[in-house]
């Protein structure tokens, strides 16, 4: 059967095959199986479930159906709905609150982040690019690579970030999101949605913690060859510092 290649540029040289995704495989990729498994034998839907490994090293995962972003620009209008707000939101507690029982493999290794007792397991990247979307809202996310252990809020963070949005205004601009002056309305409704109890205020510095941590991890892959990605870091950099400019207002429900 033949290859289709996968568009955007967050499939890392992912191909579909019939309902299969085939992707190369990393260091951690045996760790986010394990991750994958124990969702799969929870009933968490919205993930994509491990077959294995095919006979060139690559990861075949089952391919989730429905529309995603690609590369679409601006974007479509689904990833700027309240309803897929809400649904990234919900998706992410039901995420955290089963993995939150997960206990790693000894020979674990991750992307980034240590395991101990008392963290969740986030996805850490799931943005509107990695989403899947159906006329019945929202199917899953796609791209676990970055899967690994941190608080409940460091993960909630990039949800805020790349779906409020709480990016650069001209990187939002670009992909279709004009309405500036709801972020603060939509930041509330995505933490409620979420279930968030935690101090408001105190989640911006969560926020440019986040975007700065990323941005420093991007850093070192640049100096490492990947000089494609210095407009991330870029991005980050400066998403941090307008979160850090908005007013106490802003994190007031």
């Amino acid at each position: 059967m033949d290859e289709q290649r996968l568009p955007g540029g967050r499939h890392v040289g992912g191909v579909r095959i019939g309902d299969t995704v085939h992707r190369p495989a990393n260091p951690w990729t045996p760790t986010v199986h394990a991750v994958l498994r124990h969702l799969e034998i929870a009933g968490f839907e919205g993930a994509p479930r491990v077959l294995g490994f095919d006979e060139q090293g690559r990861e075949v995962l089952t391919f989730l159906h429905g529309e995603t972003i690609g590369e679409l620009h601006p974007w479509p209008a689904w990833p700027r709905s309240e309803q897929a707000l809400r649904q990234a939101a919900g998706w992410m507690r039901r995420l955290h609150d089963i993995t939150a029982a997960f206990v790693p493999p000894e020979d674990a290794t991750w992307f980034a982040g240590t395991w101990r007792p008392g963290l969740i397991i986030g996805h850490h990247d799931a943005s509107p690019y990695n989403a899947v979307w159906n006329d019945g809202g929202l199917v899953g996310f796609v791209d676990w690579d970055t899967a690994g252990p941190s608080p409940r809020e460091f993960d909630l963070a990039h949800l805020a970030l790349t779906w409020v949005p709480l990016q650069p205004r001209h990187v939002a601009e670009s992909q279709g999101f004009t309405a500036f002056e709801d972020r603060s309305r939509r930041l509330h409704v995505l933490l409620d949605a979420y279930g968030y109890e935690g101090d408001r205020s105190a989640f911006a510095d969560v926020i440019v913690e986040r975007a700065r941590r990323q941005a420093s991890i991007i850093r070192r892959l640049v100096e490492g060859g990947q000089t494609a990605l210095r407009p991330f870091a870029e991005r980050l950099e400066q998403a941090a510092a307008e979160v850090r400019a908005l007013p106490a207002s802003f994190w007031r429900a």
